[in-house]
């Protein structure tokens, strides 16, 4: 799926919901719990099933980013199932330190 910032990312098969924050240039493959997203408003895939063994779910207002794809999502809505970014679980992206006020 070709991504750009601002577009709405739903889950098949949990309540995950995400909006993409910074987008990598080629065709990337989005999931949760195992399964495809699709744009929010779109057709899920059918028969898709919670794959809960990739991990936790995402969580509100929460930022998950692959560097090195240049991939960051932010979380809308929590879920069940982990965000993946073709295959690989996504991590849970860390807050910036701010600098000392010495």
């Amino acid at each position: 799926m070709e991504l750009r910032p601002g577009l709405k990312l739903a889950s098949a098969v949990c309540d995950a919901q995400v909006v993409v924050v910074r987008a990598p240039a080629g065709d990337v493959e989005v999931g949760c719990g195992g399964a495809p997203m699709h744009e929010d408003g779109g057709d899920a895939a059918a028969g898709a099933t919670l794959d809960a063994s990739l991990g936790e779910g995402p969580q509100l207002g929460k930022r998950y980013a692959e560097e090195e794809l240049g991939l960051e999502l932010l979380c809308t809505r929590a879920g069940a199932g982990a965000l993946t970014v073709n295959g690989a679980v996504l991590a849970l992206k860390g807050a910036k330190p701010l600098p000392s006020s010495d």
